[in-house]
């Protein structure tokens, strides 16, 4: 038989029961038109597809069911609104005109009962039972869905409940297509148990969120309760208000991701503590230091050369490599910006203006200056922080100072790097690798902080007296600059560029208070100071405004100062004159030597006595230096008769060797050929030369070696008076780093062995 077809979308009719529908589309309601016109019998079949607006033969289902058109009645807006009566299922057999779907063949389809027993009877109560469950769950169905099942028809049962239950259209398709009425038992009831199974998990899904929205409404009325004390008795520590204020704070600081996350972790954490716990405490100051360190806050450098330059000579006279080290840094910087900061040691004795010098090169880049102190630090927790498990953790000294500092590209001043120690608590050198070495300060981690810091923007300049005990893997990190120290030009030029207007500013006077001639400053650099730095020159100075002070508040107007005056003020002179020796002398020679404080020179003594060939040394010597000792006595006995000495030389003599100021512990080689020139002068009477200084390390051979610190050696023997300077002929590109006064006003004699030594430093024949 033939039927108008009218397709559904996202609708199924089953048998046996009443369904309304709307019908808006043009072959739609053609079809039902037809319907309505004949005997009101129609086919529905739905849609595969519910969104295809054109459906051919392929998208409807083969299996629809036979309706009969109970009402009609045409809307306002040219739509239909039809009641239909399910009557029995059909399969479609085919269509008249497969470019008009209107009527279709079909057949009638009748189910296949199920067996009439207790198996079917228990599945037909137990859809009954789970529909009534599923009822019971809350889904909005129609108000007589529950009245509308008959457990007597079990086929009827499974439309109805398919029916209504909300389910994908495919599976209502397939109870509709299943024939065997026991197969569409089954298949209703395992829908069944999984809509069951769907509504429970909502339902707890719901009161869990719903007991999670009641909880915070009851925090909130309890907070806004607390708030509302809190402020009648005057209190603000309301734990929400205080959550949000670090929030605020955290998001305002331009922390990395991960530690953005850490810190809203901690802020989580703080919100659910009371406000007077321990614990809270730790947390506030963990999460101060978080905020307030420079993630991302950087000044911009200043690489205006001429600039830099001005600047490095207004603040410092001379130290002229370490200018040209700086401007090369910066022209570098100018066309590398990325250039990570390379690690400036620079390395001298007390007072030449080594921590000075990296506040000028801050304000030369225009970048912020912070200062630590290394000095006595043995605990590697000092530079790396300690762990927050700790009562009163901080962070290392290195995160301190980047606070300090508030931003991420500051010039940072290790001060005293040679001077840290260790102990059982760790080693601070090895922590300090981290920190100064390029290849991984990008990713600096402090105990306390557990999170990587960038360092890579960080100018780092380390100070140091002694290079030597600086530990050789940090300073293999590090380009060393040597500032050996001052001739008596620079140091007038410094006390009158520099030292006597800041003391005269720090003092309260004016320039015309305290009158201070070149002659003046040359007789105090003379007279009261024989240092390498300026530090000693600048108390004096300071002394003289304090005299100046004194005779301004008594109304005496000007302090004049003058070379002839100036023991009246600073007292007698502590320094009488240049020459150690005032006449040649027989078994006394003059060592320079240099330590953390400078360059200096040191008598050393030779006394013949008779005796049994003893050697006798005395003077507080190191290990190195008596083996020095030991060395040119065994070189002047195995030159005996070419020096001249008697055959009562060694074994009816007794030879003594002191060095002066025998508290002070000496040590080091290169008093080796001094000691030697003076047994040789003592065991051959030839007096030596008192205007001639030497250095150099000496070998049973009579070779003479090469030394260190020569520049601190010189400009000691410049400032003493020395004329001639005897250096190894090693040595010699040393001399060419010495200022050019320095150079010309010392005779330099090159030497390889101690022939030309002796050549030199004693006089032609025996004193009588």
């Amino acid at each position: 038989m033939q039927y108008p077809l009218l397709p559904l979308r996202g609708v199924l009719v089953f048998p046996g029961l009443v369904v309304p529908l709307e019908v808006g589309r043009e072959r739609s309601v053609q079809a039902l038109e037809r319907g309505w016109a004949g005997d009101h019998r129609i086919i529905f079949a739905s849609q595969r597809d519910p969104h295809e607006d054109e459906p051919g033969s392929a998208d409807i289902f083969g299996v629809g069911v036979l309706c009969e058109l109970k009402q009609v009645v045409k809307l306002p807006d040219g739509t239909f609104k039809a009641v239909v009566y399910g009557e029995q299922r059909v399969r479609i057999l085919g269509y008249a005109d497969e470019a008009d779907l209107f009527l279709c063949d079909v057949e009638p389809l009748d189910d296949e009962a199920a067996p009439d027993s207790e198996e079917t009877a228990a599945s037909v109560l137990s859809i009954v039972h789970l529909y009534e469950q599923y009822l019971k769950l809350g889904r909005r169905l129609p108000g007589d869905a529950s009245l509308s099942i008959s457990t007597d028809e079990p086929g009827k049962l499974c439309d109805a409940v398919a029916a209504n239950l909300e389910i994908p259209i495919g599976e209502r398709q397939e109870v509709l297509e299943t024939l065997n009425v026991a197969e569409r038992l089954d298949l209703v009831h395992r829908i069944l148990t999984r809509q069951i199974d769907l509504l429970e998990l909502e339902r707890k899904i719901h009161a869990r969120v719903r007991g999670q929205m009641e909880k915070s409404q009851k925090e909130y009325y309890l907070r806004e309760q607390i708030k509302a004390i809190q402020q009648e008795l005057g209190e603000k520590d309301d734990p929400a208000t205080e959550a949000e204020d670090w929030r605020a704070r955290v998001e305002a600081a331009g922390l990395p991701e991960e530690a953005h996350e850490k810190a809203m972790r901690e802020v989580e954490r703080l919100e659910h503590m009371p406000q007077m716990s321990a614990e809270a405490v730790v947390v506030r100051t963990y999460l101060e230091w978080l905020t307030n360190l420079p993630w991302s806050v950087e000044t911009d450098d200043v690489l205006d050369l001429d600039a830099a330059k001005r600047i490095l000579d207004e603040d410092h006279y001379g130290l002229t490599r370490v200018k040209e080290r700086i401007l090369d840094y910066l022209a570098v910087r100018a066309l590398q910006p990325t250039l990570k900061g390379p690690i400036l040691c620079l390395v001298g004795p007390p007072g030449v203006g080594k921590t000075s010098l990296g506040r000028s090169v801050a304000r030369a880049l225009g970048r912020n200056f912070v200062r630590i102190s290394l000095g006595g630090v043995r605990d590697e927790a000092e530079v790396r922080g300690h762990r927050r498990t700790y009562v009163g953790a901080l962070p290392g000294r290195v995160i301190q100072g980047m606070r300090q500092a508030g931003s991420r590209n500051p010039v940072f001043l290790l001060d005293e790097v040679d001077k840290m120690a260790q102990d059982f608590r760790g080693d601070p050198a090895a922590a300090l690798l981290e920190v100064l070495d390029p290849a991984q300060n990008d990713k600096f981690s402090d105990h306390y902080i557990e999170l990587p810091f960038d360092l890579s923007h960080v100018l780092f300049i380390t100070t140091a007296n002694l290079a030597q005990h600086i530990p050789q893997p940090l300073l293999d990190r590090m380009e060393t600059i040597s500032l050996p120290g001052y001739t008596e030009e620079e140091k007038v030029q410094i006390a009158k560029r520099h030292l006597l207007p800041r003391q005269i500013e720090e003092h309260g006077l004016a320039a015309r208070d305290l009158e201070l001639g070149r002659g003046t400053l040359e007789s105090v650099v003379r007279g009261y100071t024989r240092e390498a730095g300026v530090r000693n020159l600048e108390r004096e100075i300071a002394a003289l405004c304090r005299k100046a002070a004194r005779r301004k508040i008594a109304g005496q107007g000007t302090l004049h100062v003058t070379p002839r005056t100036i023991e009246r003020q600073l007292g007698p002179r502590r320094f009488l004159g240049h020459d150690l020796r005032k006449s040649d002398e027989v078994g006394v020679a003059t060592a320079l030597y240099w330590s953390e404080v400078g360059g200096d020179a040191m008598p050393i003594e030779v006394s013949v006595t008779p005796g049994k060939g003893n050697l006798i040394l005395t003077g507080k010597l190191g290990e190195v230096m008596r083996e020095s000792a030991q060395a040119g006595y065994t070189y002047v006995r195995s030159r005996r008769e070419a020096l001249g000495i008697g055959e009562e030389f060694p074994d009816q003599v007794d030879v003594h060797i002191h060095v002066p100021e025998g508290a002070t512990p000496k040590e080091g080689p290169s008093a080796g050929i001094t000691m030697a020139t003076a047994l040789a002068s003592a065991l051959s009477r030839r007096p030596v030369r008192a205007d001639v200084a030497m250095t150099g390390e000496i070998t049973l051979r009579g070779k003479v070696l090469p030394i260190g610190g020569l520049k601190e050696k010189a400009l000691a023997a410049h400032r003493l008076g020395v004329r001639t300077l005897i250096v190894p002929r090693a040595n010699q590109p040393d001399i060419e780093e010495l200022p050019a006064k320095v150079r010309h006003a010392l005779h330099f004699v090159l030497v390889e062995g101690m022939d030309e030594v002796l050549s030199t430093a004693l006089r032609p024949g025996p004193a009588h």
